[in-house]
């Protein structure tokens, strides 16, 4: 099995804890969509990660499409709750972490590619109310809750996501977690498992186009 991505993708980072969960070994490809785009398109025609190559040769792309073949892999891994209220709340969850994600990554791409008198500074304003949206929404969810995950008594998907998007978005975006205490002590608590910290990279920053070398 091989999983190509660089962790610092939170796409690519949560497929990787998931699949450490699940007892799966995997050679990792540590392949960036800069730098390597021609050889991930060999594998996925879009060149997005993350990308996972099964043991008979079949390629899953696209995060969530990988998490759901693993989790009717193993079904007994409680990935997500199977019914009810407890899976409407974790999917909540996880719609919220990945709206952020998915604007931090679109402010990432503005910043980095258009010069500072190109960008659109609506754009990025309009991004970081979204962001900052889905983190109060999040931090107030896990205020509310007594327990040490999300939802139920055990670690899901929803706290696998919420954690490394998160963690993205703070370190990429960037933005200032301590805003939100609730969700801040909750990711700083996911971050020191030993499975989140053998599967994380530093968000490298591309020098934004129009910067002095």
């Amino acid at each position: 099995m091989i999983l190509i991505g660089l962790f610092d993708s939170p796409f690519t980072r949560r497929v990787a804890i998931a699949l450490a969960l699940a007892g799966h070994a995997f050679e990792h490809r540590a392949w960036s969509v800069g730098a390597d785009f021609d050889r991930i398109r060999e594998y996925s025609p879009l060149g997005r990660v993350p990308v996972l190559v099964l043991d008979d040769g079949e390629v899953l792309t696209e995060s969530s499409a990988i998490l759901d073949w693993l989790e009717h892999e193993h079904p007994q891994l409680g990935l997500l709750p199977a019914t009810g209220a407890a899976r409407r709340e974790a999917l909540r969850l996880i719609g919220l972490a990945s709206g952020a994600a998915d604007r931090g990554v679109a402010m990432v791409l503005e910043r980095i590619f258009h010069r500072p008198e190109a960008r659109s500074e609506a754009f990025l304003a309009r991004g970081a109310v979204q962001v900052e949206g889905a983190l109060a929404a999040l931090d107030a969810a896990r205020a509310a809750r007594a327990g040490r995950w999300l939802v139920g008594e055990a670690m899901t998907l929803a706290d696998i996501t919420v954690a490394c998007y998160a963690t993205y978005l703070k370190d990429a975006v960037p933005a200032d977690l301590s805003r939100w205490p609730a969700l801040a002590a909750f990711v700083a608590r996911c971050e020191a498992l030993d499975v989140f910290r053998r599967h994380y990279a530093p968000f490298y920053v591309p020098k934004p186009k129009g910067a002095q070398a």
